[in-house]
C-alpha cells in the first residue's frame, strides 16, 4: 500500500523504520516543525523527520492541519492508501479523515478503551497496572474512540519507568503497525468497536510530577516511575526544586516522618506514609543526576533535612 506516516518523537521512529522495511511503500511523512532546544536554542527537526530525510522521503511540516488547504492539497495528491499515526501530536481535523482510503490508524499505546488519552504508559505504571499494551484503531472524530484493529499485550514490571515501558512497546507496537498494514491491505481486517468502561489517561504537567511524601509508599515508588525520565518527579529541599530518580520500597524499614531524610552507612531513606523509601538517584539544582549516597556525603549534616 501507498503510505503516508504521521509521527514526531523517538518512539515513532522504529515504526517508521519497520514501514519503510516492509512491502508497503511510504510515499511521505508527516511531523511536527523543527523545535528548538539545547543551550543554543538552534533548530532541531523531529527524529522521524531526521529518518526521513536519510531515506529520500518527502517531509511535510504544518503547524497546524487545522484549515491547512496546501497540506490537504497535498495529501490528497498523493492518494495514500492508509496514513499510519504514531505520536503525531496534533489533532487531525475531521475533514482530513476521509483522504486515505482505509483512513487514518493510529498506533496507540495502550489497550484501549483503557487510557485514552496522551500519557497512557504514565498511567498505567501510575495506577498499578499489571498489564499495558498496544492498539491499532481507525482514528475518528471522538478521542482515541475509533473501531479496534489489532491489539498487543505487554506485563509492566516492578522496576519499569515510564522510558522502560515505552521502548519496549515501540518495537512490540511497530510489529502491529505493520501487521495492520498487511490486514488491510489483504483485505483480512476486521474492525471492533470498542467496548467497555473508557479510563483517560491527560497530558502530565510538572505539578503532577511534585512527589507527595504523605502518600503510601508503593504510591511514590510508582509515581516516580511514572514520571521518569519526563517530566521527571521532583521535590523541595530549601526552597530549590530537586530531581528524584526510582526508589526502592523496603517493608522491613522502621517509619519516619513523611519527607524526612535518614543517611545511614551508603544508604539513603525518605520517609512516607508508611515505610521509607531508599533513595538511588537525586539531581541537585544545577547539576547532574548522581548517586544518592555520593550526595548526602557532600551535606554538613543529614539532620534536619526534609523534602517537602
Amino acid at each position: 500500500m501507498r503510505l503516508v506516516f504521521a509521527g514526531t518523537p523517538e518512539p515513532a521512529v522504529v515504526a517508521l523504520e519497520k514501514l519503510i522495511a516492509s512491502d508497503h511503500e511510504v510515499v511521505a511523512v508527516l511531523t511536527r516543525p523543527d523545535a528548538r532546544r539545547g543551550r543554543g536554542r538552534t533548530l532541531h527537526p523531529s527524529p522521524v523527520k531526521a529518518l526521513a530525510l536519510e531515506h529520500g522521503i518527502e517531509v511535510l511540516t504544518p503547524t497546524t492541519l487545522k484549515r491547512n488547504e496546501e497540506v490537504k492539497a497535498r495529501l490528497q495528491e498523493l492518494a495514500p492508501d492508509a496514513i499510519p499515526v504514531v505520536a503525531y501530536g496534533s489533532l487531525i481535523p475531521e475533514n482530513y479523515l476521509g483522504i486515505p482510503t482505509h483512513g487514518w490508524v493510529n498506533l496507540h499505546f495502550s489497550q484501549l478503551p483503557q487510557w485514552r488519552g496522551a500519557a497512557p504508559v504514565q498511567a498505567g505504571i501510575l495506577h498499578g497496572d499489571e498489564y499495558s499494551g498496544a492498539t491499532t484503531f481507525r482514528i475518528d472524530a471522538g478521542l482515541d474512540t475509533g473501531d479496534i484493529i489489532c491489539q498487543v499485550s505487554e506485563p509492566i514490571r516492578s522496576t519499569d519507568t515510564a522510558d522502560d515501558l515505552l521502548t519496549r512497546l515501540a518495537y512490540s507496537g511497530a510489529d502491529l503497525l505493520v501487521r495492520t498494514m498487511d490486514e488491510l491491505a489483504a483485505g483480512t481486517a476486521t474492525l471492533t468497536p470498542q467496548e467497555g468502561e473508557a479510563s483517560y489517561a491527560p497530558k502530565i504537567t510538572k505539578d503532577d510530577a511534585r512527589i507527595n511524601w504523605t502518600a503510601p509508599a508503593i504510591e511514590i515508588d510508582r509515581a516516580i516511575r511514572a514520571y521518569t525520565p519526563g517530566p521527571g518527579a521532583w521535590t523541595m529541599l530549601d526552597g530549590q526544586r530537586v530531581k528524584v530518580g526510582p526508589v526502592v520500597v523496603d517493608d522491613c524499614l522502621s517509619p519516619t516522618s513523611p519527607g524526612h531524610v535518614t543517611v545511614s552507612k551508603n544508604t539513603v531513606t525518605v520517609g512516607t506514609g508508611t515505610t521509607p523509601v531508599v533513595l538511588q538517584m537525586i539531581q541537585p539544582p544545577g547539576k547532574k543526576m548522581m548517586v544518592a549516597a555520593d550526595w548526602a556525603r557532600g551535606l554538613h549534616s543529614a539532620e534536619g533535612v526534609v523534602f517537602e
